[in-house]
């Protein structure tokens, strides 16, 4: 199978992570944020978005959540896990914690996200709100300035990234702009192409 994007920092899969992580190597940390199953409750945001048709897709590959054997079986590839959306999985016990407080709120959203972790470290949280990128190229797209914040409190080990849920490719952008490498599987080929050329845009300086 040939990746659909490389480069000397990032590795790009297009395809079910089920069947793509099984092959590749150990890495240090897993930083994902997978579906949640909301995909009845997107309503959309603005018209833009409506245009590009994020959320009609949000509609589809949102409906369920990853089964929890898929997610125990990525946690485990890592001695290090990050995992958003804590709330709608079932994770083993764990007393670290990360949580996202968005600067500015909405009735129909969430104010706040909140990650399981496998770190033993107090929980702790980051501000930022909820579009500091710009447009969003994918309904779920998070902060890069939350994915830096993450590795960072992964530590200087987690120098080798996993995201399964790829998405948009935030994780990757955050990890090529530390100096990280990272590898990156997404099943929707339209957010492997923004993605790649998302990493095809050169390193911000640290």
């Amino acid at each position: 199978m040939k990746p659909y994007y490389q480069d000397d920092a990032v590795t790009i899969w297009h395809g079910d992570c089920r069947e793509v992580a099984p092959s590749l190597c150990r890495v240090d940390l897993i930083l994902t944020d997978p579906p949640y199953g909301l995909g009845d409750r997107w309503s959309g945001g603005g018209s833009w978005q409506h245009h590009k048709g994020i959320y009609a897709d949000a509609k589809k590959w949102d409906q369920a959540p990853p089964a929890n054997d898929t997610l125990l079986a990525i946690i485990g590839m890592a001695p290090i896990a990050i995992v958003w959306g804590y709330n709608y999985f079932t994770l083993p016990p764990s007393r670290g914690f990360l949580a996202w407080v968005k600067a500015n709120s909405m009735n129909t959203v969430a104010d706040l996200e909140i990650a399981w972790t496998n770190i033993d470290f107090p929980a702790k949280l980051f501000r930022e709100s909820r579009n500091p990128d710009g447009r969003r190229e994918h309904p779920t797209q998070k902060p890069l300035s939350l994915f830096k914040w993450c590795i960072s409190r992964a530590g200087d080990s987690a120098q080798t990234i996993l995201d399964p849920f790829m998405g948009s490719g935030t994780t990757l952008r955050a990890a090529k702009d530390l100096g990280r490498k990272a590898i990156g599987i997404e099943i929707e080929e339209r957010y492997c192409e923004i993605a790649a050329r998302r990493m095809a845009q050169e390193v911000l300086p640290l």
